[in-house]
């Protein structure tokens, strides 16, 4: 099996219908498997797909296991060389998977690669971001990358900057595409599941590039992302739930690495900045809408 892709579902019926009719319409040209985890939907996600896609394997589990924890499960029961964890509220175009797959196999030393994401009018989505370092984070709360969005000394986390016209290795494009290698997840192990919804990706990234492989960006590997489907339906706590990911992110990390005031200080203005976006006078969720 060269191919298997991976989807996490919450309460998003309609949109798992085109993505697995995109999918069925732009294969791979070579073996592929369609995995679901169905998180306890009550919209009907499981028996749709049970009904109208009897090529999918479907899992349909009676709670919520988070988008880690499904995803970990199915990565378990995968069989292929290659593994593309993909949110639901997707559309794969033609070519994409194909041109992902070679990608990867002519990039050995690859652990994972984003695609362009797009929204349905063919705007381009920003999707690649730095790691978190804590200067970074600090020009964030500051509000001097916004000021200064160019400057890659200060917008190192956004990467307002970034082009999304060129191949270029990265720290952590979205999860909302992300092929992965068997290699690599043997080498460097399954997602935390202490990052439930967020930051896992990241932190899969971080881990990944720690052991020294690499980690890029494909702009022709283009995946339609109509983004936030999930998470929108419980908007604020997914705030808290991205800032509280972001400080298990500094506890895991950072902690060592940090003279204790600089991580305290950190910590607080996590903290400061979920209030201040609960209230709709801070940043968004740290990761923004970056789950389904």
């Amino acid at each position: 099996m060269t191919l298997s892709v991976l989807i996490v579902n919450w309460n998003t019926r309609d949109l798992l219908r085109a993505c697995l009719q995109s999918l069925r319409r732009y294969p791979l040209s070579e073996p592929m498997e369609v995995w679901v985890l169905d998180n306890a939907s009550h919209d009907g996600s499981a028996q749709m797909v049970q009904h109208e896609f009897a090529g999918v394997n479907l899992v349909a589990s009676e709670c919520n296991l988070g988008y880690a924890a499904g995803n970990n499960l199915l990565l378990r029961r995968a069989h292929g060389e290659y593994l593309l964890l993909l949110n639901p509220d997707t559309e794969v175009t033609e070519g994409a998977l194909d041109t992902a797959v070679q990608f990867l196999r002519e990039h050995p030393e690859a652990a994972a690669l984003g695609a362009k994401l797009i929204h349905p009018d063919g705007r381009v989505q920003a999707s690649v971001r730095g790691f978190p370092e804590p200067q970074a984070v600090l020009w964030e709360y500051l509000g001097l990358a916004r000021l200064f969005p160019r400057l890659r000394r200060l917008g190192g986390y956004r990467m307002r900057w970034f082009t999304y016209e060129r191949i270029a290795e990265v720290d952590q494009p979205m999860g909302t595409f992300l092929m992965l290698s068997r290699r690599a997840v043997e080498a460097v192990g399954l997602m935390d599941e202490r990052f439930p919804i967020f930051f896992n990706e990241v932190d899969w990234c971080y881990r990944a590039k720690a052991q020294g492989w690499k980690v890029y960006f494909h702009p022709n590997v283009t995946v339609i992302h109509h983004g936030g489907a999930s998470t929108r339906q419980v908007r604020p706590q997914m705030i808290w739930e991205s800032h509280r990911s972001l400080q298990k992110f500094y506890e895991k990390h950072y902690r060592h690495r940090l003279p204790a005031l600089i991580y305290r200080l950190v910590m607080f203005s996590i903290t400061v900045n979920a209030w201040l976006s609960t209230l709709g006078k801070g940043r968004e969720g740290w990761q923004g809408e970056r789950k389904t």
